[in-house]
């Protein structure tokens, strides 16, 4: 291992063609692809909420009311005996 390496002292090609030149970054040209998807994506979810609430405006103006459930026979004697009035056929 006390031997040095051949190529130490060379420098690759493609590094060799640059010279001395110092690469800056530049800022990217156009929308991010990330960016994209991102304003996809919150736009469609935009269009999901906004499109529920127009409907459930739209039922609730022209639906009409749900019917509330009979009441049992049974409840209904129950409330009777608790007001104090018989029911009838007792």
């Amino acid at each position: 291992m006390s031997e040095e390496f051949d190529f130490a002292d060379k420098v690759p090609p493609s590094f060799y063609e640059m010279g001395n030149k110092i690469i800056y970054e530049t800022e990217a040209k156009g929308l991010n692809p990330g960016l994209i998807v991102l304003l996809v994506v919150v736009g469609l979810l935009l269009i999901f909420l906004v499109g529920n609430y127009v409907l459930y405006t739209y039922a609730q103006k022209t639906l009409p009311p749900r019917k509330k459930k009979p009441v049992s026979k049974k409840k209904m004697k129950r409330e009777r005996l608790k007001q104090g009035v018989s029911a009838p056929g007792e």
